[in-house]
């Protein structure tokens, strides 16, 4: 696809990365005194270059469900589905909430997008982290989440405006993607919204298994964070490289039953419904 001039011009302004004017940007005055070699070694780990490569190119221009379907072709995402042709339809008003493990902390999330959107239509939204807005391409499927700033007053209303709409809901009820814990990758425990929501609006719940995982490296690092308490998260800014490093591996995608609202009553308070929705999703 071919975009005009002015486009590309809005497409660089709006997407590309500049780890030399964000750290301007973050440190001001105080940015000066950061040797080279770390501005170099940030871009080099989120992949400046290739990433810019790829959103000024094949995703020039594209939004929703053709923005995803460029990322699956240019992530090489070789995915084994099984469940999808049981998953009811979105007929008489009825919508779900789709809630899945996060093993990857991002191609999980554009893999599962893409297969919902050519499921339903594009009648998906994600709750995801306000940090992906920026991917404009993204954009028209995201509800934004973040719990601090200026936009955490208006988070239960952002959230009921999902669950009020015509879309189906892919969540990530643990927030961050998986960690290493006692030797097993899985989850954080998952928040409970998923459960105190899918109740008052009378969604079903459909359970999703996604493969896969990130390199040592990534768990070591998030274990060292959390072993000295260092509140910022380190993992993060590795989970770019992390997906390269993914480039080409097969996955595997498990939709589960139905579980009706219903299920989700007063025998255990919403934080444990969330967590027994979490086991029902490693059994798949």
């Amino acid at each position: 696809m071919r975009c005009s001039k002015n486009v590309m011009a809005e497409e660089k302004e709006l997407f590309l990365i500049d780890v030399d004017k964000i750290i301007s940007e973050k440190a001001g005055d105080k940015a000066k005194f950061i040797p080279k070699f770390v501005n170099n070694w940030l871009k080099k780990i989120l992949h400046q270059e290739d990433v810019n490569a790829f959103i000024g190119g094949d995703a020039a221009g594209k939004v929703g469900i053709d923005f995803l379907d460029a990322c699956i072709e240019y992530l090489d995402m070789k995915m084994e589905v099984f469940g999808l042709d049981e998953l009811p339809p979105n007929e008489d008003g009825k919508f779900f909430t789709f809630t899945s493990n996060h093993p990857l902390g991002g191609a999980d999330g554009v893999a599962l997008g893409q297969i919902l959107c050519h499921k339903y239509d594009s009648k998906v939204k994600y709750l995801v982290n306000d940090v992906l807005m920026n991917l404009h391409g993204l954009a028209p499927l995201c509800v934004p989440v973040n719990k601090t700033g200026s936009q955490s007053r208006n988070l239960p209303q952002m959230v009921d405006t999902a669950f009020k709409s015509e879309n189906n809901v892919l969540m990530f009820p643990a927030g961050l993607c998986s960690r290493k814990i006692d030797g097993v990758i899985q989850d954080l425990p998952w928040k409970k919204t998923f459960i105190s929501k899918s109740v008052e609006y009378h969604r079903d719940v459909i359970p999703v298994r996604f493969s896969g995982h990130n390199s040592e490296k990534f768990y070591n690092i998030a274990n060292i964070c959390k072993k000295f308490h260092i509140k910022f998260n380190l993992a993060m800014l590795f989970l770019v490289d992390e997906m390269y490093k993914n480039r080409g591996k097969k996955m595997t995608v498990t939709f589960g039953k139905p579980i009706p609202w219903q299920t989700f009553d007063k025998s255990k308070t919403p934080a444990q419904w969330a967590q027994w929705v979490r086991d029902k999703v490693y059994e798949l």
